[in-house]
């Protein structure tokens, strides 16, 4: 009797330790958990609700128009159609056109940077230095020295650019803006990549004869690759969300050209008091961005 007591305690306890152990995990997670239930899934749901509506915050009365919101943004006889679209476009030429730099720029950087050198340590942060700028701070900036009248810029070139109100210096400034405010963030990335390659690897390179060309071919880009994929993928969603730099420094000009995405739907949203409409458009804009992760994933899983 006494035999079969300890044996079924030591089963209990066995069980609660075991069932500890599984719990700890989530124990762990919990406040990770709660804080992404109640400001990231909890909003996500709601707006889904409000896309479905005609939702005017100022109003009691916000009826329920299921996909009206979102068959409006594809229906050409709309009052957003042109509007939406035109804004997805620049949306579009500014991701098209900012992306390519911010990817081979900070690489660049960060082979030179990755080489003993004397104020090795100044340069890098001397290149990460615009990154800890807000971009109020930044665009105001920059909208000073690129000023047509006053600015620095045109003086110094000897020109009359409208670099601001006029296409393509419009999208020029925004995207030259945005380079040499972000490059450092990828730049860092890239560093932190390198020292995770087993120098071993450059030394069997050496022995068998190859140079800084071959080295960087098949070393550095291999050992990169699950960092170039997180800074290609970052970089897009960032670029397609880009709203400070359009609403600053250019303004949406001319005649809205550079108005991204985001920054109409906020005006939409905030200025013109669609809720539901701009909802909708939100979400199509984080399907089109779920699309293009997916085909980054998908491209940079079939070259590895």
């Amino acid at each position: 009797m006494v035999t079969l007591t300890v044996t079924t305690a030591r089963k209990a306890r066995s069980e609660a330790l075991t069932w500890s152990g599984r719990a700890t995990p989530y124990l762990f997670m919990a406040p990770y958990l709660v804080l992404f239930g109640v400001f990231v899934l909890a909003p996500a749901v709601f707006g889904i609700w409000v896309s479905l509506h005609d939702w005017d915050y100022l109003l009691e009365g916000k009826p329920f128009v299921g996909l009206e919101n979102y068959s409006a943004l594809f229906d050409s006889s709309s009052a957003v159609y042109d509007d939406f679209w035109t804004s997805m476009r620049a949306t579009g030429i500014f991701t098209l056109f900012s992306v390519p730099f911010l990817v081979v720029l900070p690489l660049g950087i960060a082979l030179l940077l990755n080489r003993p050198f004397r104020g090795r340590t100044f340069f890098r942060g001397l290149f990460f230095a615009p990154y800890v700028l807000g971009v109020a701070v930044v665009c105001l900036m920059w909208r000073l020295l690129l000023d047509p009248n006053l600015g620095l810029i045109d003086w110094l070139l000897g020109t009359d650019i409208a670099w601001t109100t006029a296409l393509p210096w419009g999208w020029v400034a925004l995207v030259g803006v945005t380079v040499w405010w972000t490059l450092g963030f990828n730049g860092v990335i890239y560093l932190a990549g390198m020292q995770d390659i087993p120098r071993e690897l450059y030394d069997a390179a050496k022995v068998d004869g190859a140079g800084r060309w071959a080295e960087f071919r098949h070393v550095t880009l291999p050992g990169l690759r699950p960092v170039a994929l997180f800074v290609v993928t970052t970089t897009i969603l960032a670029s397609a969300n880009m709203f400070g730099q359009s609403y600053l420094l250019t303004q949406g000009a001319p005649g809205g050209e550079t108005r991204t995405a985001i920054y109409y739907i906020l005006d939409v949203g905030l200025s013109q008091y669609k809720m539901g409409s701009a909802s909708a458009m939100s979400y199509v804009l984080t399907l089109a961005l779920i699309v293009v992760s997916v085909l980054n994933f998908r491209l940079f899983r079939g070259r590895s």
